[in-house]
């Protein structure tokens, strides 16, 4: 082997919940490198979460991630000539990177007046269990599902 494996950047956590995973999400939300204003969006957001439920938004926002992160996904993968979907275990960095990307892109596509209004909406949606972004995650299940006789061709 030739080059060495890129060492695995660590992201800070952010400074008002202390967490890294909501640090996370507000560079997925960024648009142009704008991070103080995706923070200033991602705390109304919180708190509008917050004066709705009547419950810390980060339990919300953790259980949120957790319903929209898929199990098992397929692959494609070529087999003399064939291409067959092969269903494969999603890794745990993966797992968060496709909740966070799927969230922020279903509350974009929300209707709604303001960001944070679209993506308290969703965020709430996931951690009840429906919404779209739940939708595409048992989408994906049920992709692997329909396609497990192929579970052999893994690599």
């Amino acid at each position: 082997m030739r080059k060495r494996k890129s060492e695995k950047q660590f992201i800070k956590p952010d400074p008002k919940y202390n967490d890294v995973l909501v640090a996370k999400f507000i560079n997925y939300m960024m648009w142009d490198g704008k991070k103080s204003t995706t923070r200033k969006m991602i705390y109304e957001t919180f708190e509008l979460i917050e004066q709705k439920t009547k419950k810390p938004a980060i339990e919300i926002f953790k259980k949120a991630v957790s319903n929209v992160q898929p199990l098992v996904e397929v692959r494609s993968r070529r087999v003399g000539g064939a291409t067959y979907q092969v269903p494969m275990e999603v890794r745990p960095e993966r797992r968060v990177a496709l909740a966070l990307r799927w969230i922020r892109n279903y509350s974009r596509d929300r209707k709604d007046k303001s960001m944070s209004a679209k993506l308290a909406a969703e965020l709430m949606a996931a951690a009840n269990g429906d919404g779209p972004s739940v939708k595409k995650k048992e989408d994906v299940h049920r992709m692997a599902e329909a396609n497990k006789a192929f579970a052999h061709y893994k690599w």
